[in-house]
């Protein structure tokens, strides 16, 4: 397993934006299919509320963005979500509750019964739900769960200017809770929050000295929600994201990194040079939790425009 040194990811990320594609792509064309990318859908099981203070997020109690908390959907409602979906491609469907931690309990269990009838369904079921402990993620992995997603965000250094209601090490517990339970880790980042190089090279290679690595790789660009901290952050450079999955397929051949939050403001050239970079996967449908996407119909052009093509259910089972 390999262990970057600090000087290594740097290095590797100031390369010039041509022969890091390069490289890149040759990491890439090694270890996945071509022309293929994995449609996810993202839903919002449990909207808002949420006691943490992240510096980004709509969802926080914290900060007043006009995202009230909302009551958490049903099973039923959840499921038909989940069929629609698959019915436009999505061959993975991820729940987001608005949580600090997992509590034991009847809302807890309400997420076990979605999970279930999402892999009923023949799709791959993620949650995102905040912290968990070992016995809460064994029951998940009971149900059939094959992604629990829970992000750095960040580099540690620069982590408690954005949070300060939870540590990096909380995030790190989290993750080995869910590595012990056999479930595979989603786990990426924002850019745009502030950060330097240095931190965005850090979280990489946070997550690249995973052992094992994650095997999916969210990589977000901050979409900034007027009323949070960092409503007036400068956007986001599309070729700082497309350098960003660069980097992140060279240090994690196998991972499947994922274009996620932030697609809505880039052009379709933009989303297209991050597939080049090695991003096979994105989230669709017309909102990722709270914040926009892109609508399916655009994202279908996009992908047959660039030569790709949805990964089918039986290979996305697989890939995982």
């Amino acid at each position: 397993m390999p262990s970057f040194s600090r000087e290594e990811v740097r290095a590797l990320y100031d390369q010039p934006l041509l022969p890091l594609l390069d490289e890149a792509r040759r990491v890439h064309l090694s270890h996945h299919p071509d022309n293929e990318v994995q449609l996810c859908t993202l839903l919002s099981v449990k909207t808002g509320g949420c006691p943490e203070d992240c510096s980004y997020c709509p969802q926080s109690s914290h900060y007043d963005t006009g995202t009230n908390a909302e009551k958490m959907l049903d099973v039923e409602h959840v499921i038909a979500s989940a069929r629609r979906a698959k019915e436009l491609g999505s061959t993975r469907f991820c729940m987001g509750a608005a949580w600090r931690e997992v509590k034991d309990g009847p809302a807890f269990d309400r997420v076990v019964d979605m999970v279930k009838g999402v892999k009923d369904l023949g799709l791959e079921a993620c949650v995102t739900l905040g912290m968990l402990d070992e016995k809460q993620a064994k029951k998940l992995a009971d149900a059939g769960l094959d992604a629990y997603n829970h992000n750095l965000d960040t580099s540690r250094e620069h982590y408690r200017s954005i949070i300060k209601t939870r540590t990096f090490d909380d995030r790190l517990r989290t993750l080995d809770n869910v590595r012990k339970a056999g479930i595979t880790v989603c786990s990426g980042g924002i850019i745009g929050m502030g950060e330097t190089a240095d931190d965005r090279c850090e979280m990489l290679r946070t997550l690249a000295n995973l052992e094992p690595q994650p095997e999916s790789v969210p990589i977000n660009a901050l979409v900034p929600v007027e009323g949070t901290p960092l409503a007036l952050q400068k956007p986001v450079d599309p070729l700082d994201l497309v350098r960003m999955i660069a980097v992140a397929r060279i240090l994690m051949p196998k991972s499947r990194v994922r274009l996620s939050a932030g697609r809505s403001s880039l052009s379709r050239e933009a989303q297209m040079l991050c597939m080049l970079a090695g991003a096979n996967s994105i989230f669709y449908g017309d909102k990722l939790l709270t914040t926009p996407n892109p609508d399916e119909d655009d994202d279908l052009a996009l992908i047959r425009d660039a030569g790709l093509q949805a990964m089918p259910p039986r290979a996305s089972a697989e890939a995982e």
